[in-house]
């Protein structure tokens, strides 16, 4: 299974951009799919090239989201 994750930008630079997951989980990933990037723009994540800009509400309901999703995965034994 394939998921597109929302990441927060921290840098730019030419195609390459860092991106915060949330709990500091950073990466650097492509940015050339995308136009005028920018620092604290928020971007959906697909094995790593950023695909779309997305609107910081929207993004932060989804990060806090996945943050439910992880703890209960934890809590409940994970997935075996």
């Amino acid at each position: 299974m394939c998921l597109a994750i929302p990441a927060k930008v921290l840098e730019v630079s030419g195609s390459r951009a860092r991106v915060d997951f949330g709990g500091g989980v950073t990466r650097e990933v492509n940015v050339s799919l995308l136009e005028k990037v920018k620092v604290g723009d928020y971007v959906i994540v697909h094995a790593g090239f950023a695909i779309q800009i997305l609107d910081s509400e929207e993004a932060e309901k989804t990060l806090k989201l996945w943050e439910e999703v992880l703890e209960a995965g934890f809590e409940g034994g994970g997935h075996g």
